[in-house]
């Protein structure tokens, strides 16, 4: 097969990595597959704070691996791909020369061994680095059950280190694999990781996230959440991810040569052709996503995030909404007086919101709400909470 042919499989492959791809409700801000069928293309913010786009597809997809919830894993029937490094760094420097992209997210099954795969992406990385001269943004995603040389080999040359936790706990992720272990794969990876770019560090510049897969195991949203601000506070991450497992996405039932047909493709962020299940599935996605804001953004702490009885964020309304509708004495808040903390438990104010009715309140007197000048959306949901 030609290097055309191979990553038109592996960006078909990829879709299975749900990460982003439906956080919000503008379908400009959602993944979409490049038209040439080498990969999908993400939005994705520049460090000068602008719009950019960067490509993510695999360099193999043979797993070796039996995680239940990948439509990769060792047991399935399909026809294996894999691209030689020199092969991908080609692709990719004559792709990005076409079109201007912020940079490569570069994931891999794991494909024999999680060291013979982690040389593969590496070696990728540095001939873009070292023959290409490339200086843009490589993101790796780290294989789980790598070894710390391999972790260092990496941070050489990437802008941006991921290693999915996949799962809160142990005995999580002891439902989805029989092959991986929790803590000497997964866990002792990401603290090694955590330790080479900690604040102060060799390669504090790496940025560092993890991505839970949701619903693939029996967790509930407070374990999820509970593990998410543990990584934030203790390991520092920079982002955390949330996958909604789709249930029967990927499957094929027809036999032999036929598998190597595409398999079907699903636009995720339109959710009326989800079975209600999966529906139900990306909306707890989206609820987890804004409670992860809460904790990064917001000045939330865990303890604050508040569960159904069975220990699950609301579905029909947002985290912020339910904690301030069950902490009443909070409110209403002065526009003129509350602090920039206080503002942000306001359901509707982000943090540009409430930096605008700071800055606002300097320059002239508030005589109503309609002062400050926000969407009428945002105010009509701020109102009941606030007050001149």
């Amino acid at each position: 097969m030609d290097t055309q042919s191979k990553l038109d499989i592996l960006s078909r492959d990829a879709q299975y990595d749900l990460s982003c791809a439906c956080g919000t409700k503008n379908p400009e801000e959602h993944r979409k597959r490049n038209a040439a069928g080498s990969g999908w293309l993400y939005p994705a913010t520049t460090a000068s704070g602008g719009p950019g786009i960067m490509l993510k597809t695999l360099l193999g997809n043979r797993c070796t691996n039996d995680c239940k919830y990948c439509p990769l894993r060792n047991n399935q029937d399909f026809r294996p791909v894999a691209l030689a490094p020199k092969e991908m760094a080609s692709f990719f420097y004559e792709f990005q020369s076409k079109r201007p992209l912020v940079g490569l997210f570069l994931s891999s099954a794991v494909l024999g061994s999680p060291e013979k795969t982690m040389g593969m992406l590496i070696d990728t990385a540095r001939i873009l680095r070292t023959s290409y001269r490339y200086r843009g943004y490589i993101h790796l995603k780290v294989i789980p059950g790598s070894s710390k040389e391999s972790i260092d080999e990496a941070l050489k040359y990437a802008s941006a280190l991921s290693l999915n936790i996949e799962a809160p706990g142990e005995h999580h992720v002891a439902k989805l694999s029989d092959t991986k272990n929790y803590v000497q794969d997964i866990l002792e990876p990401l603290t090694y990781i955590a330790s080479q770019t900690a604040k102060g560090s060799r390669y504090e510049r790496v940025h560092t996230s993890s991505q839970f897969i949701v619903g693939a195991s029996d967790e509930l949203d407070k374990e999820i959440l509970l593990y998410t601000s543990r990584l934030y506070r203790e390991l520092h991450m920079g982002r955390l991810y949330f996958s909604a497992y789709q249930k029967g996405l990927g499957e094929q039932s027809l036999p032999g040569e036929q598998r190597q047909q595409p398999r079907p493709q699903l636009e995720l962020f339109d959710l009326g052709l989800l079975p209600e299940d999966n529906q139900a599935s990306l909306t707890r996605e989206h609820r987890l996503y804004q409670a992860d804001w809460l904790l990064r953004k917001y000045g939330f702490s865990y303890e604050d995030l508040l569960f159904t009885k069975e220990g699950n964020l609301c579905l029909d309304r947002d985290p912020k909404l339910v904690w301030a509708q069950a902490n009443p004495q909070f409110f209403p808040l002065s526009v003129k007086r509350a602090p920039r903390e206080a503002l942000l438990r306001v359901p509707g104010l982000g943090p540009t919101y409430v930096l605008r009715i700071v800055n606002q309140r300097r320059l002239s007197p508030l005589t109503c709400l309609e002062d400050l000048k926000l969407p009428f959306s945002v105010l009509e949901k701020a109102r009941p909470f606030l007050t001149i």
